[in-house]
């Protein structure tokens, strides 16, 4: 990773210092190796997996090319059933729709079920500026916001922290936000989870406003739809009157026999379980229990312009599972903070640039290099993304936007594919060279072994070269000219 090639940005300063974090790297060695040892074996008992993946890769790759259609499919749905749909083409459109809805219902706080897409669009820093808290519900996000911290895993946000780790951020901080932790809290798993509940438990009750992703939205249905495991999701998406659900663009699945693929697919790859604990599914304003009001924000934020790219766009087929991250030698030695973003490891290695587009900044063009290319993160997807071949693609999109057109070096490459993209001008360049051969080998000075003259120091760029090497003079004769007087036969 220390390596740096021509138009190739430096990898992060916080990689090196996460290499030198040793209970980091202890703590990421420990969880992944559990995730990965939990995924085998209920991988390895499904027969016909590898007709899955490829059955989730169809469905995603068909729904992508067709993704007008099954959005305008899944708005109609929706607003049959209640809901109110918003477009929001960036990050700033979807956070100024969940605040409004905040604010008219007068609400300081909001509950939120662990979502991606709401952390990638930095809504909690958005409410928060407007005086509206957002608390995170979700275990580990919990712990990643007392912390102040930031989430370094897709699946599990806290990763990077052990429980001792964990007990000293409650006792620090969660009387700041509510409700105290226990002064005789341990580290004992149980007693945190249940320090956790009780903190919770009082802003579960009295919240009016909840807040959602979601990993899939069916849009014959119009159903929502989020998969958890410790049930703050169910409590988030009930009790609340009213909800918001900000979705990516790409979470759509034509039907409910599609999402039945990917319901076998997510939960073995994500926390190595059969199924998950709680899956939660709503469709617009509920008739009994559950929200009267639902908002659906449907989020561009870059997803088209990874659309338009050919060989990115099968990014978009990202279920958020984190297989590739559990098994990446690169994410487990460095931790997803290394990334600079809330999408880490293989996949966020190329999420990240084509939301965002390359040339913009260098965290996100340093990247694509961040991987050894090994293919670990292809055999684990669940959806046969071909991260290795798009992070290739993308070193190539980032070494473009990084080549200056006036230099030295781009212009003695535009004239030498000018020279090689014809015969005849390739053939032109080769008499000339060979003249200029024969007229500068009269000259006395240095012969490398052959004969051939050695010119000295070069001016300008080529001083560069030529400081640290010989170079010979073009040869009089060149090898095509050589190969037609003789038909390639020894003199």
């Amino acid at each position: 990773m220390s390596a740096t090639f021509v138009g190739m940005p430096a990898f992060p300063v916080a990689a090196r210092a996460a290499l030198a974090d040793s209970q980091l790297r202890s703590n990421l060695a420990h969880a992944t190796a559990t995730i990965r040892t939990k995924r085998a074996a209920v991988v390895g008992e499904v027969d016909d997996w590898e007709q899955l993946r490829l059955a989730g890769a169809a469905i995603k790759d068909n729904t992508l090319l067709h993704l007008d259609e099954h959005l305008v499919r899944l708005e109609e749905s929706l607003t049959a059933r209640g809901a109110t749909v918003h477009w929001a083409r960036d990050a700033e459109e979807a956070c100024a729709v969940v605040a409004e809805v905040a604010r008219a219902h007068h609400v300081d706080e909001v509950v939120k079920v662990k979502s991606m897409a709401t952390v990638e669009i930095g809504l909690n820093e958005a409410l928060a500026a407007q005086g509206i808290a957002a608390w995170e519900t979700d275990l580990a996000e919990l712990i990643v916001q007392l912390g102040d911290d930031l989430p370094s895993h897709i699946l599990v946000p806290a990763i990077h922290r052990n429980r001792a780790e964990i007990r000293e951020i409650f006792l620090r901080h969660m009387g700041e936000a509510g409700r105290a932790a226990p002064e005789d809290l341990t580290d004992d798993p149980a007693r945190l989870a249940e320090a956790a509940r009780l903190h919770l438990r009082e802003k579960f009750l009295r919240a009016k406003v909840g807040v959602s992703g979601a990993n899939f939205a069916v849009a014959d249905s119009g159903t929502l739809v989020v998969v958890e495991s410790e049930g703050n999701g169910r409590m988030c998406l009930t009790l609340p009157d009213v909800l918001v659900s900000v979705v990516g663009i790409e979470k759509v699945v034509p039907t409910w026999s599609d999402l039945d693929v990917f319901l076998q697919l997510l939960p073995r790859s994500s926390t190595g379980e059969r199924m998950n604990p709680y899956t939660s599914t709503w469709a617009g304003v509920a008739d009994g229990d559950g929200p009267r009001e639902v908002h659906v924000v449907l989020l561009d934020n870059g997803r088209t312009r990874a659309l338009a790219d050919e060989v990115g766009r099968q990014a978009l087929r990202c279920i958020r599972c984190s297989a590739c991250l559990n098994v990446c030698p690169v994410y487990e030695r460095t931790g997803g903070h290394a990334y600079g973003s809330v999408y880490p490891g293989p996949i966020g290695a190329i999420l990240n640039p084509l939301l965002k587009g390359v040339g913009v900044d260098a965290q996100t063009d340093s990247l694509p290099y961040a991987s050894s290319l090994c293919g670990a993160c292809f055999e684990a997807c669940p959806v046969r993304i071909d991260i290795p071949s798009v992070l290739v693609d993308l070193r190539a999109q980032v070494v473009d936007a990084h080549r200056p057109s006036r230099k030295p070096e781009a212009l003695a490459m535009r004239a030498t594919a000018l020279a090689f993209g014809s015969g005849a001008r390739l053939g032109a360049a080769e008499r000339a060279a060979g003249l200029a051969g024969r007229l500068l080998g009269l000259l006395p000075g240095r012969r490398a072994p052959g004969g051939r003259r050695l010119l000295g120091r070069l001016p300008g760029p080529g001083a560069a070269w030529t400081d640290a090497r010989d170079l010979p003079t073009p040869p009089a004769e060149s090898f095509r000219a050589w190969w037609r007087r003789t038909g390639g036969r020894d003199e």
